[in-house]
């Protein structure tokens, strides 16, 4: 989703569908490589630092918030991969309703910054 970043609360939303967004992505790999041997599923992590962007009053670094992959500790299967189909399908679920969460929160402050333009 692309919309102007004119503002934090703008930013700050923009940061966390990006985070989102990235998150979907991995959890798409590693769902498409549940059979591959020795695949190493992985995960997302943006909230902490989208949190302390918020916390330290620093919006403007929400652009710069950082989404980090790491290897999950699901325990390794005898083929040496690790993704846990039925975790990951619960990650996608979850992240699915996040995304439509703040998308919406995206719309609703556009038309705050409308009504405020336009003045009605």
């Amino acid at each position: 989703m692309s919309f102007a970043v004119s503002d934090g609360v703008s930013r700050t939303l923009h940061a966390a569908l990006n985070g989102l967004s990235h998150r979907q992505r991995v959890i798409a790999d590693d769902i498409a490589n549940v059979d591959t041997p020795g695949f190493r599923a992985r995960s997302v992590e943006f909230e902490s630092s989208l949190r302390k962007a918020i916390s330290d009053g620093e919006l403007t670094a929400a652009e710069r918030v950082s989404s980090t992959e790491a290897p999950t500790l699901t325990p390794i299967g005898a083929n040496g991969n690790n993704v846990d189909l039925r975790k990951e399908m619960i990650a996608a679920i979850q992240t699915q309703y996040s995304y439509q969460i703040v998308g919406r929160a995206v719309g609703d402050h556009l038309g705050l910054m409308r009504t405020a333009a336009v003045g009605q």
